[in-house]
């Protein structure tokens, strides 16, 4: 396509963006010219996805490509999403998934010529789970945000269309002084400003190559799970098995509501895999009946108890709401 019919399409593009479109597909074309031009692919891009710099140039290589050679260009958010998901079939699961929140379109394209959702065990993260109020999908999980074998805390990045309008000014500011002052190594006025962004529930994330986000905290309590308590048999198993199945990934919470703690309830989906589903079948965790009653989690427990996985090796296990009933009472 040349250069001006690309501009006559991209302008069409911004049509459909005054009429309704959320923008997403004139971005990914105005992004896949920018990049046939420039050789260069979208700045905020690596905060999406998992992969290199280098591996996101050839996307674009494979993107632009495919948009060279089709006949007709996506118009719609489903047909971008399904251009981007069979060109880059065989990539990285979390690059596409990123790559499509990046441009805001749809997880999974509808057509019967797409790939189907990954299927753990018959429950794959669904697109709009019912009863869920809201999404987020996480920045890396760090060992230190793991507490024990079901609360994590994640961080959302603050670029993210649902967070952006919602960070409190004093927290911009404070977060663009604070990196003025750690470039002028005024490392005081740094930690102070780093408290008050803290204090806010927000937090200056590094990424692996030393950038720096500013993201919001959020405290996740697992769904329907309950694991050891840190002090109690199987407590230090438990935090470690939740530890090989998130630290260092990119997570999905679809969130249910809140618990008298301020924590989130919520699912939690990495890599395609339910994490409480994991937990679990490997006998590191009860299904916690009173507050959750699907029958697939009872019968994942069953079938680790069974096997005696885990913390079932042992005969009869206190459960761990009966455990923090016992130190209330100081039993």
């Amino acid at each position: 396509m040349g250069l001006f019919a690309f501009f006559r399409y991209l302008f069409g593009c911004f049509k459909r963006l005054s009429s309704g479109d959320s923008g997403g597909v004139s971005a990914l074309a105005n992004d896949i010219v920018n990049f046939e031009i420039t050789s260069k692919v979208p700045e905020q891009l690596s905060r999406y996805v998992v992969s290199s710099k280098k591996a996101q140039e050839n996307w674009y290589n494979k993107l632009l490509e495919e948009w060279n050679q089709a006949k007709t260009k996506p118009e719609t958010l489903e047909e971008a999403a399904r251009f981007i998901i069979q060109t880059l079939k065989g990539h990285k699961k979390a690059d596409v998934e990123g790559l499509l929140a990046f441009y805001n379109l749809p997880q999974t394209s509808q057509s019967s010529q797409s790939p189907p959702p990954t299927v753990v065990s018959g429950v794959p993260p669904p697109p709009k789970p019912q009863g869920a109020k809201f999404e987020l999908k996480s920045l890396p999980v760090d060992l230190k945000s793991i507490a024990d074998g079901d609360t994590i805390n994640v961080y959302v990045d603050t670029a993210d269309p649902k967070e952006s309008p919602t960070v409190p000014r004093s927290v911009r500011k404070a977060a663009t002084a604070r990196a003025k002052a750690r470039a002028a190594k005024d490392y005081k006025k740094a930690d102070a400003l780093h408290k008050i962004i803290t204090d806010a529930g927000y937090r200056v994330v590094n990424g692996q190559k030393g950038e720096e986000t500013l993201a919001r905290k959020y405290r996740i309590r697992l769904r329907g799970i309950d694991s050891p308590e840190s002090s109690m048999p199987y407590g230090t198993e438990a935090k470690e098995e939740l530890v090989k199945l998130v630290q260092g990934k990119r997570v999905k919470v679809y969130v249910y509501g809140d618990d008298r703690y301020g924590r989130c309830v919520g699912d939690v989906y990495c890599n395609g895999t339910f994490v409480q589903e994991k937990m679990l079948r490997r006998g590191f965790a009860w299904h916690y009946n009173a507050y959750d009653q699907r029958p697939e989690l009872a019968a994942w427990e069953k079938e680790a108890r069974e096997a005696r996985l885990g913390l079932w090796s042992v005969a009869n296990p206190e459960k761990p709401w009966e455990w923090r009933k016992n130190k209330r009472n100081g039993s």
